[in-house]
């Protein structure tokens, strides 16, 4: 059996690999191992727990909240939040740790459970191994939990002003309102359905149209939202709005889109988010955080605007690791997943979209202009199949490829290879100043990785 953890908590179909009674068995087991590991200090432990609008929260909730009280965990109930308002809440309300249900972009029939630790941060990979462990142990009938009884099993409470309180908190840290902006924005069905309009009319902007802000359980991701851009490109000209923002199913990411409907990208939204920060002085160490697939575009823009960079591996997670192990304060990915450290421990997509709007109010530009900070360059991925993946670094042959690519390229075009971490494939990544070229070169790099790696 594989292992339950992946890079963003447990996920499945629901109630097929993920069960109310796994829901229930790794709630009990990350109370037991979190109080064992000396999180609750000796005293009466509290969890927030959120889910987004997918039906199956409805009764994966009930298990969480079933297994953590049975476990003698009091429970705040915040319901239909995005990940980072409970992340948010987790470290605002002092809880022990925070429990978020969502399996963020994925189809509605896929749900997930992520652990947070005290103060909203993702829990440490050891401690999800020991939760794991514990499970497995128990829920083969190896061992008896230490159940608690009377006085001392959790109690639950609901916590309606979550909603009010993250509104509150995202507004607090905005540099200038945004009196004037019209905005557009794609709920996804999803977390921030509600939350989001909210905050951006709370901030002083006007918000023209909604998309995706109907949840009904079924709904979340369906058609809607950062994964399909189409509808929201389509309102930005029919509205005549300044701002479009596409959320996804729990609202930890972000893209955008200008006044002709044009999308702006993670890259690009972390490009004018880094110029904004090092004028006013908030960019710590004068460095932005991204992966090695964003765009060449993006790092020649952060050269010229003199703005250091560090690359780290894709994952908002490695993103997260390295501007907290050095103390930055700006980091993402292309997808959108753009997290601003010193309001928040994730990716917050409510929050990227809010900055946004602040910028284009403080500079009187249109968000088109806005992104010009950067040219994107065509950029060309191909997944190719049933190849050795674990030779990807060594094979002599393809490093040989790789060169020759590179050198036809030259100072304006990357290749990137490398192995997937869920599946069995090899990522062929070319980028060029011409799309013929970026293209060209990549199927040459494909058919050799299938002729060397096959």
């Amino acid at each position: 059996m594989g292992r339950l953890f992946g890079t963003d908590g447990v996920r499945g179909v629901a109630n097929e690999k993920l069960t109310a009674e796994l829901a229930l068995g790794l709630s009990v087991a990350a109370a037991h191992v979190l109080g064992e590991a000396g999180a609750f200090d000796g005293h009466r432990p509290v969890a927030v727990v959120g889910r987004d609008p997918r039906a199956s929260g409805e009764f994966l909730e009930a298990a969480v909240i079933a297994g953590l009280a049975s476990a003698g965990v009091d429970v705040l109930r915040v319901g239909v939040l995005p990940t980072p308002a409970v992340a948010y809440l987790t470290g605002a309300l002092g809880a022990d740790f925070g429990v978020m249900l969502s399996a963020s972009h994925n189809a509605m029939p896929d749900n997930g459970i992520k652990f947070l630790a005290r103060g909203g941060h993702k829990l440490d990979d050891r401690i999800e191994d020991a939760i794991e462990a514990h499970y497995r142990k128990h829920a083969a009938g190896g061992e008896e939990w230490n159940r608690p009884t009377g006085a001392a099993v959790g109690r639950v409470r609901e916590y309606t002003e979550g909603f009010d309180k993250y509104v509150a908190h995202l507004i607090g840290v905005l540099p200038n309102r945004l009196d004037g902006i019209r905005v557009v924005i794609d709920g996804a069905h999803g977390a921030a359905a509600y939350v989001a309009p909210e905050a951006f009319a709370r901030a002083g902007a006007e918000v023209v149209h909604t998309l995706g802000a109907e949840p009904t359980g079924l709904n979340i991701n369906d058609g809607v939202g950062s994964t399909h851009l189409d509808r929201l490109r389509v309102a930005m000209r029919e509205h005549a709005a300044d701002l479009g923002i596409a959320l996804d199913g729990d609202a930890d990411r972000c893209l955008a889109a200008d006044a002709e409907g044009n999308e702006v990208d993670g890259d690009q939204i972390i490009a004018i988010l880094a110029v904004a920060m090092k004028e006013a002085g908030t960019l710590r160490r004068n460095t932005a955080v991204a992966t090695v697939m964003s765009n060449l575009g993006f790092k020649l823009a952060m050269e010229r605007e003199g703005v250091d960079l560090v690359e780290t591996a894709v994952g908002d997670r490695y993103v997260l690791e390295a501007m907290k192990e050095h103390g930055f304060a700006l980091g993402g990915e292309q997808s959108g997943h753009v997290i601003l450290l010193d309001h928040a421990t994730t990716g917050d997509g409510t929050l990227t979209g809010l900055m946004l709007g602040a910028r284009l109010a403080a500079t009187k530009q249109p968000l088109a202009d806005l992104a010009a900070v950067m040219t994107r360059l065509p950029q060309v991925l191909i997944n190719v199949k049933g190849v050795d993946k674990a030779r990807v670094s060594t094979c002599v042959e393809l490093s040989a490829a790789v060169s020759a690519a590179e050198a036809e390229l030259g100072a304006t075009g990357r290749v990137l290879l490398r192995s997937s971490g869920t599946e069995p494939l090899v990522r062929v990544m070319v980028e060029a100043a011409d799309e013929v070229q970026a293209q060209s070169v990549a199927e040459t790099l494909a058919a050799a990785v299938r002729t060397y790696l096959g």
